[in-house]
């Protein structure tokens, strides 16, 4: 009799010891920060409004999984992308005094990975 107790004791634990943890989200932003000083300028004043906001439906910061299928389309789609805007991208990114070189280096920095030339 204490064979069948015992299983169902380990298996009663082994149910609750998930209880009383909170999901994680599936993609949360980032809290960092690019090292270089312009660039954490320009993305805090331009790129984190929408890349760090779940509810504007853009790619997260550090969301690797969310970004994989833009990063595969190569950097020449992502800076057009980023100059002329897409979908809810706004044209500059918000950042008309951006160069090209920033631009993928900010894309680089928020995708967490590097860029496909």
């Amino acid at each position: 009799m204490r064979a069948p107790r015992l299983t169902l004791l380990i298996a009663l634990c082994m149910a609750l010891a998930g209880c009383g943890d909170d999901p994680k989200p599936p993609a949360t932003a980032s809290d960092g920060m690019p090292s270089d000083p312009v660039l954490a300028q320009i993305y805090a004043n331009s790129c984190q409004l929408c890349h760090a906001n779940p509810a504007a439906n853009a790619p997260l910061t550090g969301d690797r999984k969310a970004w994989e299928p833009r990063v595969q389309q190569g950097a020449d789609t992502l800076l057009d992308h980023a100059i002329n805007g897409y979908n809810g991208m706004p044209p500059m990114g918000q950042c008309v005094e951006c160069s090209e070189d920033q631009f993928l280096q900010l894309i680089g920095f928020m995708a967490d990975q590097p860029l496909p030339q």
